[in-house]
């Protein structure tokens, strides 16, 4: 358990959550409130796991599920939002989180959802193999207990705001692009940042086209690192590594990686018209096939990308029609 917990400056835990995923974990962070208790951020996914992780970290630090005062959210993503309810079930805590990212929630795994199958449909239409279809739409179902309870209590927080939490008054910043109504906090006197997974230290963020939601989540993502770039950062407490320092050359490094992204998918679509699965395919390997959960993340951003090609003039799409008047977007270089 000593490993799974760091204690960091002015008290404060990072708990490193496990994730049955490459990523293995996610920060979750317990901030100490004074006679209050604590605040707890980001709290991962619902598993039996976790919830038995949850169980020896409190016994580990002597607390009990009625010292944590306040559950903060900075998106609404399975492994940050996921057991969001079930800590609040046993502490009575209300949860903050956006006002886009709790409608994001309850559209993707709220009761009678219907996003599952968009989405699937969505991939479809960008080429993704019939024999996957079964499986996606089970891996993007398989959320809805993930995230079970739901928060009943929530209280919403935007960017333009301030929240007072481990003793310190946080500016509240939004963040586009990697998931709608992302939060962070930054304090201008000490110049942390609390980033989610906004900016993260060598992992670049999941930017994902989804039916229904932002039509263009590269140019969201990009013209918000601009922005964040602008604050005096020391250190960025982030949703998955460890904390660090180089903040500006980080973002700096994320532009010209998206950049350097779309070319290579320009270069790989050369001479062809190509669906977004087989620009995904050439790109990321055939081998997602056998990871629903990777394809649907290497999927999404190829779109995300191709989308962006297409509004800076890059590629241009066309629907194509089979026998059965199914129509499937294909991409190709040049000017329509």
């Amino acid at each position: 358990m000593n490993e799974r917990i760091v204690e960091l400056d002015g008290g404060w835990l990072q708990v490193k959550v496990p994730l049955p995923y490459s990523l293995k974990w996610v920060n979750a962070y317990l901030l100490p409130e004074g006679d209050s208790g604590w605040t707890v951020i980001d709290p991962g996914l619902r598993l039996e796991e976790t919830e038995a992780f949850w169980g020896e970290v409190m016994r580990s630090r002597g607390l009990a599920w009625g010292d944590i005062a306040r559950i903060v959210v900075t998106h609404h993503h399975p492994d940050h939002y996921g057991m969001a309810g079930w800590f609040q079930e046993r502490t009575g805590a209300p949860v903050w989180m956006s006002p886009v990212a709790h409608s994001n929630a309850n559209r993707l795994w709220g009761d009678g959802e219907t996003f599952s199958e968009q989405l699937t449909a969505a991939f479809l239409r960008h080429g993704l193999a019939g024999e996957l279809e079964d499986a996606m739409r089970a891996h993007l179902t398989g959320f809805r207990a993930k995230v079970s309870p739901h928060p009943s209590e929530v209280r919403l927080l935007s960017p333009g705001e301030t929240f007072s939490m481990g003793g310190v008054e946080w500016d509240v910043h939004g963040g586009e692009g990697h998931a709608p109504g992302h939060l962070l906090f930054h304090d201008r006197t000490s110049g942390r940042l609390i980033g989610g997974d906004q900016v993260l230290t060598d992992i670049s963020p999941n930017i994902g086209w989804m039916p229904g939601g932002d039509p263009d989540p590269l140019l969201s993502f990009l013209g918000s690192l601009r922005r964040l770039r602008a604050l005096e950062v020391s250190e960025v407490i982030p949703g998955h590594r460890a904390p660090f320092t180089r903040f500006r050359e980080r973002i700096d490094e994320l532009l010209d990686h998206h950049g350097r992204r779309m070319n290579k998918m320009a270069e790989l679509i050369g001479e062809r018209e190509l669906t977004a699965f087989e620009v995904c395919e050439l790109m990321f390997g055939a081998r997602l096939r056998d990871n629903a959960h990777n394809l649907r993340f290497a999927l999404a951003e190829t779109i995300a990308h191709l989308v962006r090609m297409e509004a800076e003039g890059m590629v241009v799409r066309a629907g194509r029609a089979d026998a059965t008047g199914e129509e499937t977007e294909y991409w190709r270089l040049g000017r329509s």
